[in-house]
Formats: C-alpha cells, structure tokens, sequence
C-alpha cells in the first residue's frame, strides 16, 4: 500500500503545486485585512457574549 501512497502523477503534483502556491500568494496579499477582520469578529462575539451575562 505504501508504494501506492508514493506516487503522485504530473497532473496531480501540478494542482498540488498550484494550490499551495495560490494560497500562500492570497494570506501574503489580503493577510492583513483578513487578520483585522478575525480580530474584529472575535471581539463582537466576546462583546455579545458578556453582555449577555
């Protein structure tokens, strides 16, 4: 099975490749927009949720 697992042909390597590279490219352009938008969206569900203590 393990010889299996060891292979990856061109075209699967190729979308592998593509989308490691698409993802890394996306978080270094819009890295900080999504950052503040987590912190923002953190913030408003810890307000909501102490408030309605």
């Amino acid at each position: 099975m393990i010889k299996y697992l060891l292979y990856i042909d061109p075209g699967t390597g190729s979308l592998l490749y593509q989308a490691i590279l698409s993802a890394v490219l996306t978080l270094s352009v819009f890295g900080s927009r999504i950052k503040v938008f987590l912190v923002q969206f953190i913030r408003s569900v810890k307000a909501k949720k102490g408030s309605g203590k």
